[in-house]
C-alpha cells in the first residue's frame, strides 16, 4: 500500500540562490550608503533570515489532504490473498476500500462489514465492535456463523493517520472425536498402544474400518503396512462354538480375544429402543483373553508363565508360607538347581535367618498389602547377606506373598575382585618399602662379610661363623626377592627361550626334591614358539609349584610337566573373559593329590595366605609364583577336583621378535677378565653402612674412590680437580635423587659412565633411570658382584 501524502522540502538550488541573494542585497546597500560595515551586516541578516525560515519549514511540514492523493490498494490485497486469509478494509465512512478473494469466497458479493450476514443481532455485535475498534484501537467479536462456517472476526484500526478498520476473519477449527481418535490410532500413540499387547479399530457406524493400529493390521492383514480401510471389520473375526472371538486369520492355535467398545458418536434413540444401542462410528479395543478365562486355566498359572520369562528372580508362597512357584532367576541367585524346589523360603537360607524369614512371610501373607525387605544370608552363600524383597498379592489363588531375589552373584564377584586388587595393592607397596630398606641393611652384611672372608681361610677358627652369617644373609635376600616378586618389582633379566629347555635344566633338582615317593613325568609338544622371560625366575615358578605338588601328595603320586602351543584360534574357543586372543605357549603342571577345596582356590595366590602347619610355609610360594608370571607378561590358572589333583597352567605369550629364531641357539660362554681395575670411582650413597661397605671393596680392587652422601655433594665432587673415571650412585636418595644428578653432570661430562644401584627393581624405576650409558647393579650384592658390575660399566667408557 503506498502512502497518502509527502511532506515538502526546500529544493537542493534554494541555499545557492539565497547566498546569491544576500551578495546582491550586501552590494546594494554599499553602494548606497557607501559602507562596507552596514552591507556586510544587511547580507548576515538576510541570510539568518532565509536559515531560520528553512528550518521552521522542516519542524512543521504543511499536511497535504487525504483526498489530494488516491491509494493504490493492489498491493494490499496481493499481500492478503498471499496469506490465505479473508481480510477487508473499510474507511472511516464505512466503506469497504479493500479485500481479500477469500473474503469473497465466503461472504459472496463483497458486503460491507458489519453486514455480512442477513443475521440482524450479528450486524449488531459487528457495529458494536467497530465502534470499539475505532475508540480502543482492537476488538473481537466470536461466534459468527456462515453456512457450515464458524468464524471469529479480529478488528484492528491501521494506517498512517489510523483512518482504516482492518477485519481478519478466522475460521474455528470443530472438535471431532472421529479426527481425534484417526490421528491417535495412526500416529505414535497408536504405535504405544501395540507396544501395550492393544489392537486398536474405529469403525464407522456401517462397520466398516476407518483406521487401525499397527498391531491390528499385522495380526489381521498379516502386514503392518497394509491398507483395510473400508473393509467390512466383522470380516476379520470369527466366533467358536463356545462364543469366544478369535481373529478370522488365526485359524488354528489363535489366541481368545476380549472385545471392549467405546462409542464415539451416540446417535438419536426413537421411542421405544433399547437403552444403549449404537449405531455411529465406535473405537474397538481387542487384547488377548486372559488365560484365566480361557479353557480353564488357573490364573496362577498363567502368572507363572509370565513370571518365568523374566530375567530377575521371583517366587510364589502361600499364607502358610510353602513354596508355589519359583522362576529359574530365582533358582541361580539363591544357588539351588531348578528341580530342586524347597518346601519352604527358610530353607534357602542360613540357620540364623529361617525364623525371620518365616516371620516376615506370615506378616506380608494377611493384611493389607505391602512390600519391605529382609536381609538374608544364603544357605549355599553364607558369607554375603543379600536383600530378600517380599510384597503381598491378592487375587492370585493360592499365592498370598511374592518373592524377589536380586542375582548379585556377577556383582559380588566384581567386588571380590576390587577388594583383592585393593589389598594386593596396598600389601605390594608395603613390601616394596620394606624390601627395599631390608635390602640395603642385607648388602651391608654380606659385604662386610666377604670383606672378612678375604682375612680369612678355610679351617680358621671364625670362617665358619662367617661363612653362617653370609649364607643366612643370602636366605634373607631371598625372603626380600620373594617380597618384591608377588609385588611385581623384583628385577628381571629377560631373555628369549624355549620353555622345553628350562624344565630340562630344572628336571635334574625336581628329582631330587620330590623324592622317592613321587614320579616326575614331562613331555613336550611341537612347534612351541619362543617367549621372553627371566629364566632363572622361570625355574623358580616350576620349582615352587612342584614343590606344592609333592606336598599334596603325601602317600606318593606322579607329577605331570606339559608344554604345549595355544594358537589365538583355540584362545578364541575358550571364551575367557581374562585371557587375550593371541599366539601362547603354555606350561602344564599337574599332580594326582587331595586336591584343593573350592573355598581355598580363589584364595591360593594370596599373599601370606598358606594351609600348612605353623613354621612349615611362609605363605608366599603361589604369591611369588604369580608375580612373576605376571610380570613376565603371562596368565596362571588354577583347577582342581577334590581327590582327584590340582593342575596350575601358565600361559607366556610367543614372542614374535626378529630374534626369536635364536633362542634355542646355544650361546658362546662369554670370557671375564679381571676384576682387579685402576681408575678414580664416584660413590654416591645416603646409607651410611652401604657407603662404607662399597668404598672398601672397590677400594680393595685397586679402584681410588671418593664418597658423597647425597646428588649435590656427588656434583661438588664431580666438579673439582679429580678426574673421575666411574660414577656410582644410589637411586633413590634426599635431596636431590641419582638420575637428577646423572642429568646435570652428563651436562658437563657427556661420556661419563654410570652404575646405578638401588633396593627397588629395575623395571620400577626405568623412567627415571632411563638415560644412555647407564648400568644397573640390584641390591643386596656381594663384593665380587660390586667389582664385576664396576668392571663391566668402565668397559662402556669410550675410547680415548
Amino acid at each position: 500500500m503506498e502512502t497518502l501524502g509527502r511532506l515538502t522540502g526546500p529544493s537542493p538550488l534554494a541555499l545557492p540562490l539565497l547566498v546569491l541573494l544576500a551578495l546582491i542585497s550586501a552590494g546594494l546597500v554599499i553602494y548606497a550608503a557607501g559602507n562596507w560595515a552596514l552591507g556586510a551586516g544587511f547580507g548576515a541578516a538576510v541570510l539568518a533570515g532565509a536559515a531560520l525560515l528553512s528550518w521552521y519549514r522542516r519542524l512543521h511540514p504543511p499536511e497535504v489532504a487525504v483526498g489530494e492523493a488516491v491509494p493504490d490498494w493492489t498491493v494490499a490485497r496481493a499481500a492478503a490473498d498471499a496469506s490465505n486469509m479473508a481480510i477487508a478494509v473499510t474507511d472511516r465512512a464505512g466503506r469497504l476500500v479493500c479485500a481479500s478473494d477469500l473474503f469473497g469466497e465466503w461472504f459472496p458479493g463483497f458486503p460491507t462489514p458489519p453486514h455480512v450476514t442477513g443475521d440482524a443481532p450479528l450486524s449488531d455485535s459487528l457495529g458494536h465492535a467497530a465502534r470499539a475498534a475505532w475508540r480502543d484501537g482492537e476488538a473481537r467479536v466470536e461466534g459468527i456463523v456462515q453456512g457450515a462456517l464458524r468464524l471469529d472476526a479480529f478488528l484492528c484500526r491501521t494506517g498512517r493517520s489510523e483512518d482504516y478498520l482492518l477485519w481478519r476473519f478466522s475460521p474455528v477449527r470443530q472438535p471431532s472425536a472421529l479426527d481425534d481418535v484417526h490421528r491417535l490410532l495412526t500416529g505414535e500413540a497408536g504405535r504405544q498402544l501395540g507396544e501395550a499387547g492393544i489392537m486398536a479399530v474405529m469403525i464407522g457406524g456401517e462397520g466398516r474400518i476407518r483406521a487401525a493400529n499397527g498391531a491390528f493390521l499385522l495380526r489381521a492383514a498379516g502386514r503392518i503396512d497394509a491398507n483395510i480401510t473400508g473393509r467390512d471389520f466383522a470380516a476379520h473375526m470369527r466366533v467358536d462354538d463356545k462364543g469366544r472371538l478369535f481373529l478370522a486369520r488365526e485359524e488354528s492355535g489363535g489366541v481368545p480375544l476380549r472385545l471392549l467398545q467405546v462409542p464415539l458418536k451416540r446417535a438419536a434413540q426413537p421411542a421405544g429402543a433399547q437403552s444403549g444401542a449404537q449405531d455411529g462410528p465406535m473405537l474397538l479395543l481387542l487384547i488377548d483373553e486372559p488365560a484365566g478365562n480361557a479353557g480353564g486355566t488357573s490364573a496362577l498359572s498363567y502368572i507363572e508363565t509370565l513370571l518365568s520369562l523374566l530375567p530377575f528372580g521371583l517366587a510364589m508362597a502361600d499364607r502358610d508360607g510353602r513354596v508355589l512357584f519359583m522362576n529359574k532367576a530365582f533358582s541361580r541367585a539363591a544357588g539351588v538347581k531348578p528341580e530342586e524346589k524347597p518346601s519352604y523360603p527358610g530353607d534357602l537360607v542360613v540357620r540364623e535367618d529361617q525364623a525371620a524369614v518365616a516371620d516376615a512371610v506370615r506378616r506380608f501373607a494377611v493384611g493389607p498389602q505391602m512390600s519391605g525387605d529382609v536381609a538374608v544370608r544364603m544357605r549355599n552363600q553364607p558369607d554375603e547377606p543379600i536383600a530378600l524383597s517380599l510384597a503381598g498379592v491378592r487375587g492370585l489363588g493360592e499365592a498370598a506373598v511374592l518373592l524377589s531375589l536380586k542375582d548379585n552373584s556377577e556383582e559380588s564377584k566384581l567386588k571380590r575382585q576390587v577388594a583383592q586388587a585393593t589389598k594386593m595393592q596396598a600389601i605390594g607397596q608395603l613390601a616394596g618399602g620394606v624390601a627395599h630398606d631390608f635390602n640395603n641393611i642385607l648388602t651391608a652384611i654380606i659385604g662386610h662379610c666377604d670383606l672378612m672372608l678375604m682375612r680369612h681361610t678355610p679351617g680358621d677358627s671364625d670362617y665358619d661363623d662367617i661363612q653362617q652369617i653370609k649364607s643366612n644373609s643370602n636366605r634373607a635376600a631371598g625372603l626380600t626377592r620373594q617380597l618384591l616378586a608377588f609385588s611385581r618389582q623384583q628385577t628381571l633379566r629377560p631373555q628369549i627361550l624355549q620353555l622345553p629347555d628350562i624344565v630340562a635344566d630344572v628336571s635334574n633338582l625336581l628329582k631330587r626334591l620330590l623324592g622317592e615317593s613321587v614320579k616326575l613325568e614331562v613331555t613336550h609338544g611341537r612347534n612351541l614358539g619362543a617367549v621372553r622371560a627371566d629364566p632363572g625366575q622361570l625355574e623358580q615358578v616350576i620349582v615352587n609349584l612342584a614343590v606344592n605338588a609333592r606336598d599334596a601328595m603325601p602317600d606318593g603320586g606322579t607329577l605331570n610337566i606339559q608344554t604345549y602351543a595355544v594358537p589365538a584360534a583355540k584362545v578364541r574357543e575358550m571364551r575367557s573373559d581374562i585371557l587375550p586372543p593371541a599366539d601362547y605357549t603354555a606350561v602344564r603342571v599337574s599332580d594326582t593329590g587331595l586336591g584343593i577345596p573350592p573355598d581355598i582356590l580363589s584364595k591360593i595366590f594370596e599373599p601370606f595366605f598358606t594351609t600348612k602347619e605353623l613354621g612349615k610355609g611362609t605363605g608366599l610360594g603361589l604369591s611369588t609364583v604369580y608375580g612373576i608370571v605376571k610380570q613376565s607378561g603371562g596368565f596362571i590358572f588354577a583347577e582342581s577336583e577334590l581327590g582327584r589333583g590340582a593342575s596350575f597352567v601358565i600361559y607366556l605369550p610367543v614372542y614374535q621378535g626378529a630374534d626369536a629364531d635364536q633362542a634355542a641357539q646355544p650361546k658362546a660362554p662369554v670370557r671375564r677378565s679381571e676384576t682387579w681395575g685402576t681408575g678414580t670411582v664416584l660413590l654416591v650413597e645416603d646409607e651410611d653402612m652401604v657407603r662404607a661397605v662399597a668404598e672398601r671393596a672397590l677400594s680393595r680392587q685397586g679402584y681410588k674412590v671418593l664418597t658423597a652422601n647425597d646428588g649435590e655433594q656427588g656434583l661438588e665432587v664431580l666438579a673439582g680437580d679429580e678426574k673421575i673415571d666411574l660414577l656410582i650412585s644410589d637411586v633413590v636418595m634426599p635431596n636431590m635423587d641419582g638420575p637428577s644428578m646423572v642429568a646435570r653432570a652428563r651436562a658437563t661430562h657427556p661420556d661419563l659412565p654410570v652404575l646405578f644401584m638401588s633396593g627397588y627393581a629395575e623395571e620400577q624405576l626405568r623412567k627415571s633411570i632411563d638415560i644412555a650409558n647407564v648400568a644397573f647393579l640390584p641390591k643386596p650384592f656381594s663384593v665380587s658382584q660390586l667389582a664385576e658390575a664396576a668392571r663391566d660399566a668402565l668397559a662402556m667408557r669410550p675410547a680415548e
